[in-house]
């Protein structure tokens, strides 16, 4: 089951959400017939829920987001963007450990 603290965006609230605090945030960009994804989003949704107040965790379905995977150069799924303070800092591509995404998330803390 998906957590409740990942944040769905799409084209109409990704800049809104993206820019709304200084907390950090880790964007998915992802599908449902991509395999890694799917085996990727537990482990975010673990990630969520261990860093509620602390950092975001959002999801961006490239299927129904094309404008936004477009603007952010996204050609390979699981594509993990690391947003502070509304500009990306670190991206990562493809399937990762639970380990190494939290370091990287706690490193913009």
């Amino acid at each position: 089951m998906a957590s409740a603290n990942v944040l769905q965006l799409d084209d109409s609230n990704f800049d809104k959400e993206i820019n709304k605090g200084a907390a950090p945030v880790l964007v998915d960009f992802w599908a449902p017939w991509c395999g890694p994804c799917r085996m990727i989003a537990p482990v975010l949704d673990k990630i969520a829920d261990a860093t509620v107040g602390q950092a975001y965790v959002a999801k961006v379905n490239v299927d129904e987001a094309p404008g936004v995977a477009s603007r952010f150069r996204v050609s390979s799924i699981p594509t993990l963007l690391f947003f502070k303070n509304g500009e990306v800092h670190e991206q990562v591509v493809g399937l990762q450990g639970e380990a190494d995404l939290m370091a990287r998330l706690k490193a913009l803390m």
